[in-house]
């Protein structure tokens, strides 16, 4: 599962591209910027070099990465990474868990979500007492899904709870005589 550690302020809401206003690579009059810098050919290093240095200066960068991983891009620079740089990242997305994007979308933003935040919001969820009538509001599902998924939750957690083994305590004696390290077969 990975987790990630660096968080945007905000995350890009469904879609939401006024980031795309801050970036960087947005030529204006004052700024221009070939877009063409952006698709290199895999040879081309001068290009590579000069798209990941304006990449570096932006400050939506990781909003552009989420955006390439999340719509599937594959083409081109962004985010500051490279076609193959990006690709690992492709097929771990749907196992990203960021819980500032769960407890952005338990808030009630509506934030892009993997498979495993969609979980992690539905337990967050469960577990705050949230109505199934909000957890389909906030996953933009059927009340009949969400309800549908709180059975599993508390199928799921009964389980857990029925596999936990009791918690036993060894005893400090043991036909009288005080137990020490050494008769565990450690060194004391």
């Amino acid at each position: 599962m990975t987790t990630t550690t660096i968080s945007p302020a905000r995350h890009r809401q469904l879609g939401d591209h006024t980031w795309q206003e801050q970036a960087v690579c947005q030529s204006t009059q004052y700024h221009p910027v070939d877009p063409e810098i952006f698709f290199p050919e895999p040879e081309e290093t001068d290009k590579i070099a000069a798209a990941k240095s304006l990449c570096g200066q932006c400050p939506v960068r990781r909003a552009c990465l989420d955006a390439a991983l999340e719509g599937g891009d594959t083409d081109g620079i962004r985010g500051g990474l490279t076609e193959e740089e990006r690709e690992p990242l492709h097929g771990k997305i749907a196992h990203r868990l960021d819980y500032s994007r769960v407890n952005d979308t338990i808030a009630g933003r509506d934030v892009h979500l993997t498979k495993a935040e969609r979980r992690a919001v539905a337990l967050a969820a469960f577990r705050h007492g949230v109505s199934e009538q909000r957890l389909a509001w906030l996953l933009k599902i059927t009340e009949e899904h969400a309800q549908k998924q709180y059975r599993e939750l508390r199928r799921a957690l009964r389980n857990r709870n029925l596999n936990q083994p009791e918690e036993t305590t060894l005893p400090s004696e043991v036909d009288g005589e005080h137990l020490v390290r050494d008769d565990f077969g450690t060194a004391a």
